[in-house]
């Protein structure tokens, strides 16, 4: 539904309909904000680049061919952004996590063993524990490189499909797929450290 109005919105501006723009603004500011804010790492970044995108789209908005594709166009240029503000920014990582061990097995034979994606959404229910999940989560995307970084923002965070992500970030299917798989591991093993560490002080004796 939600990309449904995203499309609508498209289309009533390139009609020139006259509340058009606030209404595009009002709801693209926040998931460029949320984008941003993953993406950089800073809210003081994540701002300045919701500025930055909102600006762009609106001098360029006459290049949008296709309402459909408006999510994958803002959050496009948005990625521009923010790899441009990352890398000055005061904020950036001197060292990124290395996902090389994350690379697809081999089979005996040398050929790539199927891909068994990771899933986090079978996550307890406790508020509180969500919570916590949750700020673990931002954590632990953050730390992934720029090129995971985007891919799973992208794919898990915006709700793009593997082709849309592809196009956003000019890589073929199949890279997208295994960066995807690659960062969800890492994701994953964050997640599961941390549950462990709450199972472990749940367990302990008390005094």
């Amino acid at each position: 539904m939600e990309k449904e109005a995203e499309i609508q919105l498209a289309r009533d501006l390139m009609a020139g309909q006259p509340e058009a723009f606030d209404r595009f603004v009002e709801h693209f500011r926040a998931k460029i904000f949320q984008y941003s804010w993953l993406m950089c790492g800073q809210r003081e970044d994540a701002e300045e680049v919701s500025q930055e995108t909102l600006l762009k789209v609106f001098e360029n908005f006459n290049q949008l061919r296709q309402p459909e594709r408006v999510r994958s166009w803002v959050l496009r240029i948005a990625k521009n952004f923010c790899l441009m503000k990352r890398r000055r920014s005061q904020f950036a990582p001197a060292q990124e996590l290395s996902l090389d061990e994350y690379m697809p097995a081999l089979d005996r034979d040398g050929r790539d063993v199927k891909l068994q994606i990771a899933d986090w959404s079978s996550l307890p229910e406790d508020r509180m524990l969500r919570a916590e999940l949750r700020r673990v989560l931002d954590q632990a995307i953050a730390a992934l490189p720029d090129t995971y970084r985007s891919v799973v923002l992208l794919r898990d965070v915006e709700d793009l499909s593997t082709d849309e992500t592809a196009q956003v970030l000019d890589l073929s299917v199949d890279v997208i797929k295994t960066r995807l798989h690659r960062a969800r591991l890492a994701i994953r093993q964050e997640l599961d450290r941390y549950l462990k560490t709450k199972e472990g002080s749940a367990h302990a004796p008390r005094n």
